[in-house]
């Protein structure tokens, strides 16, 4: 009964994103990563180090957050108006049921513009780490690369 009130950390995302929206992911994934095939040692780790500096959903979502209450707080606090601190408790709310849960109102617009989350971005770093011969693996496939790391 907790599980489904608290999913796993490393699926709350995914649970509450559309399946479509996943696959797609998924599908932009691949492609990137069909790209590398054949690609030098140097373009593979250029790759990685560009993906240590992708924002995941997670550090979107408190970027967008904290925006928002900075600015409903100044507004409330040079407008004199109550009404503009309502805006940062609800941003609270939404953050605390995304903690817990993986869901808020943003998320599911962010995700269909293909916002990732920490563990999409790490399974693509791990495929390319194979494909650069980091890791013992007995395939030359990407989609079979992806679902091993996947599994990990």
């Amino acid at each position: 009964m907790i599980k489904k009130i608290f999913p796993s950390t490393t699926q709350r995302v995914p649970n509450y994103t559309n399946k479509n929206v996943n696959l797609q992911i998924r599908s932009q994934t691949l492609c990137s990563l069909k790209n590398y095939v054949d690609s030098s040692d140097s373009a593979l780790s250029d790759k990685i180090k560009n993906l240590n500096y992708e924002w995941d959903i997670e550090r979107i979502l408190e970027a967008n957050a904290a925006s928002v209450v900075l600015i409903s707080s100044i507004l409330g606090l040079k407008k004199s108006q109550c009404i503009w601190f309502l805006l940062p408790g609800t941003i609270g709310f939404f953050l605390l049921q995304h903690a817990l849960q993986g869901w808020c109102p943003p998320l599911p617009i962010l995700r269909k513009l293909g916002a990732r989350t920490e563990l999409e971005i790490e399974n693509e770093k791990v495929v390319l780490k194979m494909l650069r011969g980091d890791f013992l693996h007995k395939t030359c496939d990407v989609s079979e690369m992806l679902t091993i790391a996947e599994k990990q």
